[in-house]
């Protein structure tokens, strides 16, 4: 029995020496690689960094606080600022009431992010179609008079213009005229009749997870504008701005480098540092109150806007890169967090010089998939240390002679 255990024993040692070399091997090729990597001409001199999210250590960086475009690397700071002011469980609410003079409608709601102008995107997304409120009003308003139904009053609050807009185009659709009045919250009492429809919202942890991992533009645009209205400043790209460097400085993060045009990424005039990125990612990992934004991120070869990528190019980092793509014409990022072994690795990629095209964009995500992929490793069922979230514990190797 004894030499049954010490052979499992010494089975048990080779195995784990083994693994610990080999892991140890491929850390300590990972500057080089990502070094030779970052002079490729598919990606025109990038922005790059990568932490061992388990001591901080900073293994490489390149330009790393040069100011790029992050495209939609951008909604990594929308939902952190949703997790950090909204209630994950809170659910956005809509009503239509009938107005107090005929052919009136009154929309009262909380801004909902998940309504949808475009009924594509309601049904391909199961959303609340701006114009199923629209169709109701329609019908009751009928319902109440023998008359042709040629115009109409829309009063509402808490309803996005855009989605008032939209209401307004579809009725002129179906030969009815509008006029939307907004209406202050204190007058809604004596305006508002029978109620005719309510509809609600997914929470917002889950609408988090939606924009996050479809890089869903409108939905992580009106995220940040919700944090930003929790937060006290206003539900405009200049409250997205103070929301975002509000939050950096609550973490205790450098904001030098932050320079915020919209919450969805898509200005081009967005600037970020990957450092700032990578420092944000570090701050949530294995944080409770941000595990969404996790959960969220798109996994190479399984899901979201990385469904398709890694299965071709490195098919053994399948389900193994955790991680936020961006794409706008001369730009692709990446950044989120690597399986390895017995670690995760933080990272974000910045290449925002590339040639405008499908060629470019496509060589760039190529080189970007293939030097992530190749350190990451399944986890091994090793007791994990926590993450460093003390960002002056981040260190920097000293520069090879």
């Amino acid at each position: 029995m004894k030499r049954v255990a010490l052979v499992a024993l010494a089975t048990t040692c080779c195995v784990v020496g083994s693994i610990t070399t080999a892991s140890a091997f491929a850390r300590s090729g990972i500057p080089a690689l990502f070094s030779a990597t970052s002079q490729s001409p598919s990606l025109a001199d990038p922005s790059m960094i990568l932490i061992d999210s388990t001591t901080g250590e900073v293994v490489f960086e390149k330009d790393s606080t040069s100011l790029r475009k992050p495209a939609s690397v951008q909604k990594l700071f929308s939902a952190t600022a949703a997790l950090e002011y909204l209630d994950p469980a809170y659910v956005f609410q809509t009503k239509v009431f009938l107005g107090n003079q005929p052919n009136t409608i009154l929309i009262t709601g909380e801004f909902d992010p998940w309504m949808a102008s475009k009924y594509k995107d309601a049904l391909s997304q199961h959303r609340v179609w701006v114009n199923f409120i629209a169709n109701k009003a329609i019908a009751e308003i009928k319902s109440h008079s023998s008359k042709t139904l040629r115009s109409m009053t829309i009063e509402y609050n808490g309803v996005y213009s855009q989605d008032i807009l939209a209401m307004h185009k579809y009725l002129l659709s179906k030969g009815i005229k509008s006029k939307e009045k907004p209406v202050a919250s204190e007058l809604i009492a004596s305006v508002e009749g029978t109620e005719i429809a309510s509809v609600s919202s997914p929470s917002v942890a889950e609408m988090i997870k939606f924009a996050l991992l479809w890089s869903d533009n409108l939905l992580a645009e009106r995220l940040a504008r919700a944090a930003a209205h929790k937060a006290g400043f206003a539900m405009d790209d200049a409250g997205v701005s103070s929301v975002f460097h509000e939050v950096a400085t609550r973490f205790g993060l450098d904001d030098s480098g932050l320079f915020v045009h919209d919450g969805s990424g898509l200005s081009k005039e967005d600037r970020v540092t990957a450092k700032l990125v990578a420092e944000l990612l570090m701050k949530v990992h294995n944080v409770e109150k941000f595990a969404v934004l996790y959960e969220g991120l798109p996994v190479g070869g399984v899901s979201g806007t990385l469904e398709n990528r890694f299965l071709k190019t490195v098919p053994d980092a399948v389900g193994l890169i955790h991680a936020k793509t961006g794409t706008l014409d001369g730009t692709v990022s990446l950044a989120g967090y690597i399986d390895a072994a017995d670690r995760q690795y933080v990272f974000v990629i910045i290449a925002d010089r590339i040639p405008k095209g499908y060629l470019a964009t496509n060589r760039a995500r190529t080189t970007v998939d293939t030097l992530v992929g190749k350190i990451a490793s399944p986890l091994l069922n090793v007791p994990m240390t926590q993450p460093v979230q003390d960002q002056s514990a981040l260190t920097t190797p000293e520069p090879t002679p």
